[in-house]
């Protein structure tokens, strides 16, 4: 469902009732894209939980004044955490994904490097996925922003992890189900190969390290598809759905 709300503007900038001014790529937003004037409504966020219901002051080209009137603290974040970890797909897919994440309240996010990967971002990369992430957040509503981790080699990340979590891969020929081992966890990381699958030695290495092994299905999924599906799994399994 889509539900209106007011023009809502990222800042990095501490938020409290008073005078803030806006900059760079939101500034132009507001001014040129939307054409705010005097009075107009819009709404700030910056990641720390909450929202600032606030009015325009003044536009410029280069700047926009806001007086922010208040502050409010819907609760649009999911009961518990979730990271999803997967290799970045080619191209616009990666944002895809990344937005898609956002929308459906992931916690975090980890691109993956497997053997079988293709893609292996780097920091200019991961910079814009941070700028995607602040994008889907002003459209959804989300007030906590999702985190992009660093590259992390599944060596590595599917050996650690703290006690507590569930975790889950999907492989084709896995046995079980998201219900079955995920419900009303405090945390969860669910995991998908690249497009050739995680190895064998991968999964042996998962199952090793107490990582519940599920399949998706019996058509091959992209990336972004599988990472999306199970995510939306996760979600509705904690959420009793």
């Amino acid at each position: 469902m889509v539900a209106q709300m007011s023009q809502r503007f990222y800042t990095s900038l501490p938020l409290a009732p008073g005078m803030v001014e806006l900059t760079g790529a939101e500034a132009h937003h507001a001014a040129t894209v939307c054409r705010l004037r005097l009075g107009d409504p819009v709404c700030l966020f910056n990641g720390d939980g909450h929202e600032y219901p606030a009015r325009i002051v003044s536009t410029g080209r280069k700047a926009v004044q806001v007086e922010v009137l208040g502050i409010e603290s819907p609760h649009r974040e999911l009961p518990f955490a979730l990271e999803v970890a997967a290799p970045l797909p080619k191209g616009d897919r990666g944002m895809f994904l990344v937005e898609k994440l956002t929308e459906l309240g992931v916690t975090s996010f980890v691109p993956l490097s497997c053997e079988r990967s293709v893609i292996q971002p780097g920091e200019g990369k991961l910079e814009k996925l941070d700028r995607h992430v602040i994008e889907a957040s002003k459209q959804c509503g989300r007030n906590v922003l999702m985190r992009v981790g660093p590259v992390v080699a599944w060596q590595e990340y599917g050996a650690t992890g703290p006690r507590g979590e569930v975790r889950i891969a999907a492989h084709p020929g896995g046995t079980q189900t998201v219900a079955r081992v995920g419900p009303r966890v405090p945390a969860m990381r669910v995991a998908v190969g690249p497009e050739g699958g995680f190895t064998d030695a991968e999964i042996a290495l998962a199952r090793e390290h107490g990582w519940h092994i599920i399949d998706l299905g019996p058509r091959i999924l992209r990336i972004e598809t599988a990472a999306i599906a199970l995510a939306v799994q996760a979600v509705t399994c904690h959420s009793g759905g």
